[in-house]
């Protein structure tokens, strides 16, 4: 925020968070076309083994936006201030994104692979259940109008996702899956392991870009909503 020229506030964006933007869009640009220059197509998959480079790091990020969501959750319920419900809101958004991703390039991967789009594997259908717990959270505060009530319900509603991301996380250990364990740069051939590395910071970065824009733009509109407010009440009967 910043004083504008007839003394009011300007509400706007820190200058520094386009920047960040920017340096997110080309570090993914970069990793990606490094990714796909240095490892080679796979012996059973081909290039279709490339999409690994975007749709793990979807995964891993979309449940780092999970748990960033359940603690900006439980700190709501606890200290009750509305700074963590705007970072639990932001993290939800950007959560619901990569996991919609997650599940769209996983359906691609799974046609060729295992023959068929969908499966009710338990890593799937926990991932599924995530995506519809965010849809849930997001309806949630647009149809509800009291600020309180909505906090304190998607706060609660925030914790069943980051408790959904645990089940997810253990189910290839707990049950027996179609899906393929945990990758991680340790566990892939030396080939792939630079692009994942790389598409995996990629991912954060944009995924920290998500989060601080929402962040800010939901409390400039909290703060245009509150002048709003207080211009309604200077011109109101009462107070002329």
């Amino acid at each position: 925020m910043a004083a504008d020229t007839n003394g009011s506030v300007a509400l706007r964006l820190p200058r520094w968070v386009p920047a960040l933007g920017l340096f997110s869009l080309s570090f993914l640009i970069a990793a990606q076309v490094i990714a796909f220059r240095v490892s080679p197509p796979d012996r059973d998959m081909g290039n279709l083994q490339k999409i690994m480079y975007i749709h793990v790091p979807a995964a891993w990020m979309a449940s780092l936006a999970s748990v960033i969501l359940g603690v900006a959750s439980v700190l709501f319920l606890w200290r009750r201030r509305e700074k963590y419900d705007h970072v639990a809101a932001s993290a939800a958004e950007a959560g619901a994104v990569l996991t919609g991703l997650t599940l769209v390039l996983g359906m691609i991967w799974g046609r060729p692979t295992w023959g068929i789009w969908w499966t009710w594997d338990a890593r799937l259908t926990f991932t599924a259940v995530l995506f519809m717990i965010y849809v849930g959270y997001l309806s949630l505060r647009a149809f509800t109008d009291d600020d309180q009530r909505r906090a304190v319900w998607s706060a609660a509603v925030g914790i069943l996702a980051a408790i959904d991301v645990l089940i997810v996380y253990k189910a290839v250990d707990w049950w027996r899956t179609l899906h393929q364990p945990r990758s991680s740069p340790e566990t892939v051939d030396p080939a792939y392991a630079l692009g994942l590395r790389l598409n995996a910071f990629a991912f954060l970065f944009l995924l920290i870009f998500f989060i601080v824009v929402r962040y800010h733009t939901a409390r400039l509109e909290r703060a245009a909503d509150e002048r709003a407010e207080e211009r309604a009440l200077a011109e109101s009967p009462a107070h002329v």
